[in-house]
């Protein structure tokens, strides 16, 4: 039972890699990348950027994609919530009065809801659970491909109504900065892909510390254009409360739907952990093509805080999934 116990502890504490993306933006709070060094920070973040999607690319095998999607009930049910549920309620979210919810965080959270669901989180609990782990690659792989068109064209559609949207510039970036090293990823993988495969490890450093350096280069930014005179503690609060109300929100909603629509327990588990995750990796390279300036900073704050939310709650849902499927082996 203690065994257990620190399992189930282990898995509640905070990613370290969360922790590392904190420490970035307290670095860029103290000693932002400013002067002389900021352009030589905005060009390696171009490049950063283009990396995390040619790595992507370079990963995800035609097989993947493929496998399971004679299983198309549950590939909708997934894709509706990641890219229809969550939206409409991001645009809920950010049109709260300014008390509940902060106006200068309303992007952020819009944009948030419009990124596709993770990949190896949602097959990791989905495996813990014991729920279908090939489905879960099949439809996880699904949205984040899909993702990459969808979420600009979401975010823009959705940031035009509150008085943004995706300018000429920003489309050109997209198609330079995400999906041509996507494709090339895609391309090669015949080539590489045993490579990357082998160096998966060595491989994915490349990739978060892109992501660091992201997040850093974003905040310098943002510190320069006092994004701390407009977000206080206050503010931070009620996102944290936000970001976790609309997490209970898609879990009750994917729940329900598995049940009303007679999907198996298995199928109820990939529901859940895909329809309700966002996926860091995505967002913050994305976001670092889509808003300019001071304002990626406020987009990312609430990205960073729903993927520790996420990673926490599904945990727990986790451990209680794999211990009813242990009672009923039991039982049985």
């Amino acid at each position: 039972m203690s065994g257990k116990r620190a399992g189930w502890l282990q898995r509640l504490r905070p990613d370290w890699y969360i922790i590392l993306i904190v420490g970035m933006v307290g670095l860029a709070s103290v000693l932002p990348a400013t002067g002389a060094a900021a352009p030589v920070f905005k060009t390696a973040t171009k490049v950063a950027i283009a990396l995390v999607f040619f790595l992507h690319g370079a990963r995800l095998s035609r097989e993947a994609v493929i496998k399971g999607v004679t299983h198309w009930r549950l590939h909708l049910l997934v894709l509706a919530t990641t890219f229809a549920l969550f939206p409409l309620l991001g645009l809920a979210l950010a049109a709260l009065p300014a008390a509940i919810s902060p106006a200068a965080l309303g992007p952020g959270l819009i944009f948030l809801c419009c990124l596709p669901s993770t990949i190896q989180s949602s097959i990791g609990f989905t495996a813990i659970a014991r729920g279908n782990v090939a489905a879960t690659v099949a439809s996880a792989t699904a949205s984040n491909l899909l993702g990459i068109a969808l979420t600009p064209v979401l975010a823009g559609l959705l940031l035009h109504s509150q008085g943004g949207g995706l300018s000429l510039h920003s489309a050109q970036s997209i198609v330079l900065q995400l999906l041509v090293p996507f494709v090339a990823g895609q391309a090669l993988r015949p080539l590489i892909g045993a490579w990357v495969a082998d160096k998966a490890k060595l491989l994915s450093y490349a990739d978060r510390g892109s992501i660091l350096l992201v997040v850093y280069s974003a905040f310098s930014e943002a510190v320069a254009g006092g994004i701390w005179r407009e977000v206080g503690a206050l503010d931070l609060a009620r996102l944290l409360v936000l970001c976790a109300a609309l997490l209970a929100i898609v879990l009750a909603a994917t729940t329900w739907a598995a049940r009303t629509f007679g999907f198996s327990k298995e199928d109820e588990i990939t529901i859940v952990f895909c329809g309700s995750k966002k996926s860091l990796a995505s967002g913050v390279p994305m976001a670092g093509v889509l808003f300019p300036g001071a304002s990626l900073g406020l987009v990312l704050l609430p990205i960073m805080i729903f993927h520790q939310i996420q990673l926490m709650a599904c945990a727990v849902i986790a451990q209680a999934y794999a211990k009813r499927a242990d009672t009923a082996a039991k039982s049985s």
